[in-house]
């Protein structure tokens, strides 16, 4: 109930710029995005089990489950299909700011860009890992809004000159009760929307290692700009922090699992 009526909310949102407070100072944004980047961020290691949900105009959808494991300290995360039959054992493998992808039918590994549209849905490899907007972008204060009931923080992200990110600029609408992202929007390098993403539902799980919460959106909903009539939603059925073994962030591992 709680998910329908936020999307209900948010259709039929219409933002209202504040005019009677001062916007924020710019260590104050920057604090704002170190505590995303600190919340989805484990001192140890990440699993999670997702669903994705694939919608494309004139197709079938498509449903996939992959499973995530992310050592956020090593900056290593891996993606693994294990849903349809058809995809199992694809994977993908980030490693010292590399992206790979593997496919188990010809046995070979190609590297990617951080563009790279994950088992060919609308969801990216920043939709499954750790946040690192803080050393990534730069903030500016569009303004104070409303999202639907939500009262919000709207802030406009400009990449560094040497981050490796998919997307040069992106627009972040934050829960100004909780600090969370709501809605986001990435850029092209010419300004053209390229897609929409909602996080109508935020979840927590106290890390041992971390001694504090570890957040995730429990669903993530990706609507394409571009290719209208297609999305993507995300939903995160499990999570498990507890530690994971080191092989599992090699090729050999993921190769291992589709012999």
């Amino acid at each position: 109930m709680f998910r329908r009526s936020f999307m209900a909310g948010l259709a039929l949102a219409f933002f209202l710029p504040s005019t009677a407070l001062a916007a924020p100072a710019s260590a104050e944004m920057v604090t704002m995005l170190k505590t995303i980047d600190d919340r989805t961020t484990n001192s140890g290691d990440y699993k999670s089990l997702v669903y994705i949900e694939r919608k494309e105009r004139d197709k079938s959808d498509l449903v996939y489950q992959a499973v995530v494991y992310r050592r956020d300290e090593l900056d290593k995360l891996v993606i693994m299909f294990l849903k349809p039959q058809t995809e199992a054992g694809k994977g993908y493998l980030r490693v010292d700011n590399n992206l790979f992808v593997y496919d188990p039918t010809v046995g070979k590994w190609e590297r990617r860009t951080e563009r790279e549209r994950i088992g060919g849905t609308d969801s990216q490899r920043s939709d499954f890992d750790q946040s690192n907007l803080a050393q990534e972008y730069v903030p500016t204060y569009v303004g104070e809004e409303t999202l639907g009931k939500y009262a919000v923080h709207h802030l406009k992200l400009t990449a560094t000159a040497t981050a490796d990110v998919a997307w040069p600029f992106v627009e972040l609408w934050l829960d100004k009760a909780t600090g969370n992202v709501l809605k986001r929007q990435d850029f092209s390098a010419s300004s053209k929307l390229m897609r929409t993403t909602y996080y109508p539902e935020w979840q927590k799980l106290y890390s041992a290692s971390k001694e504090a919460d570890v957040y995730f959106a429990k669903e993530i909903r990706i609507y394409d700009e571009v290719e209208k009539g297609n999305q993507t939603t995300v939903v995160i059925q499990s999570v498990d922090l507890a530690s994971l073994d080191d092989a599992i962030f090699t090729k050999a591992w993921l190769e291992s699992k589709s012999r």
